[in-house]
């Protein structure tokens, strides 16, 4: 052999040993976390956004386990199951991140939650609420001890429309019957399921119909001309797919019922512009905080710095799984910091002991901690390990309020209308529906 090809071989092998030391150097001082959810929709955007904040703010202080960067790499799920598994797996075994935060629908952290127990990797739903979920740690704790949701689940959803319905709908309005209005997902079926169960026995509401439909649908016409036709006081909507096209729909064709329910469009700020301002009267249910809920100081501060950062995008301001992806990468890496790490041993119990209190005019506002195992819930005399420490009691002093319900008025603003604590605004019917 040559001088100059052994001259060249050994600089070719210097060169990619060097390459490979700094590659190494850079991975110890990194810790890479992934983001899981779709880029296209406006919950998907508000988690990751969220994440990113967060990171932002843990790196510029210095970083985090003895001063390691985050790195936050992404997956897309598109909202679709497969799509879902796929970026899972993505995240696992190709980026081998440490730890997953979700702005995933029920539907796909459905789908993507046998991974997570084949990968053991530390998880936080933000967006999903499936009582399914935490049922699956309350039956098998060691093998889903690693997941997290910082959102109330749907038996805490369910319960406080009941007390909305008892309070307001019955005690207030008179209404007595109802029809139900369901989307064909999960989240529908399961939120169907709770509200139809508890209507009738605690809130004095009858079901007198359920109709169920494609997310795709495009004319509501024979399904509100049947809502109407049931005898029923009012419509109850459950819709986390494509909710501004019924919403418009029901504005539109000036439907003679009230609607309210779990409309997930009309959670964000662009609610009024994509039903083309015709989103007036319609109610929801929504995790907190929502559109229309006043803010304590420190999660204004966030938002404040969420509309500098991309004010100009779509969704312009957080909905509330961006606020809870902030504050749970923070408590994330606050267990990991006393864990030395995202070792399951260690993680899961210091995870489980983070409990962030937000208070406004000195009471408790908001909370960010979780149901432990084997704790019981007192009102549903059941168990919620792993989800948010909500709490479905007045006078609402002891945990995160489960939801709130939002209204939105015909002249495009929106507040708070129950439960009283929070509210800043009044329950309306819309002008053309005869009270």
């Amino acid at each position: 052999m040559k001088t100059s090809a052994v001259k060249t071989g050994l600089a070719a092998l210097t060169l990619s040993l060097s390459m490979s030391m700094s590659t190494l150097a850079f991975a110890a001082d990194t810790v890479k976390i992934g983001f899981i959810g779709s880029f296209a929709s406006d919950a998907g955007r508000s988690t990751l956004r969220g994440a990113e904040i967060a990171v932002e703010e843990l790196n510029s202080a210095g970083g985090v386990l003895g001063g390691k960067t985050i790195e936050l790499v992404k997956a897309d799920t598109g909202e679709d199951v497969t799509e879902g598994i796929k970026a899972y797996e993505y995240l696992a075994e190709t980026e081998e991140v440490e730890f997953i935060v979700s702005g995933d629908v029920d539907d796909v952290s459905l789908g993507w939650l046998p991974r997570m127990v084949e990968y053991k990797i530390p998880t936080l739903d933000t967006w999903t609420s499936s009582i399914t979920i935490i049922d699956k740690i309350v039956e098998d704790y060691d093998s889903y001890k690693m997941y997290f949701m910082n959102v109330a689940s749907d038996e805490a959803l369910a319960t406080l429309y009941v007390d909305f319905g008892k309070d307001i709908l019955a005690g207030k309005m008179g209404w007595k019957k109802t029809v139900i209005l369901q989307e064909d997902t999960a989240f529908g079926g399961a939120i169907n399921g709770l509200v139809t169960g508890l209507l009738a026995p605690e809130a004095g509401i009858e079901v007198v119909d359920t109709i169920v439909y494609d997310p795709a649908t495009v004319d509501f016409s024979p399904i509100f001309s049947r809502a109407v036709e049931s005898g029923a006081d009012f419509i109850y909507i459950i819709s986390s797919v494509n909710s501004q096209v019924v919403s418009s729909q029901y504005v539109k064709q000036q439907v003679p019922l009230a609607m309210t329910g779990v409309n997930v469009a009309a959670l964000g700020q662009e609610y009024w512009e994509d039903t083309g301002g015709s989103g007036g009267g319609i109610s929801t249910l929504s995790p907190v905080p929502s559109v229309g809920f006043s803010l304590d100081p420190v999660s204004q501060a966030f938002a404040d710095k969420y509309v500098a950062k991309y004010g100009s995008e779509r969704p312009k301001y957080p909905h509330f799984n961006g606020f809870n992806a902030y504050f749970g990468v923070k408590q994330a890496f606050a267990a990991a910091e006393e864990a030395g790490g995202f070792g399951l041993d260690k993680w899961v119990p210091a995870m489980e002991n983070q409990d962030l209190i937000l208070e406004k005019d000195g009471e408790l506002w908001m909370r960010y901690g979780f149901w432990k195992p084997g704790e019981t819930e007192e009102r549903t005399g059941r168990t919620y390990p792993h989800n948010l420490r909500f709490d479905i009691t007045p006078p609402y002093d002891d945990g995160a309020p489960s939801m709130v319900v939002v209204q939105w008025y015909e002249d495009g603003s929106s507040k708070v209308v129950y439960p009283p604590k929070y509210a800043n605004g009044e329950f309306q019917v819309p002008s053309w529906v005869k009270k």
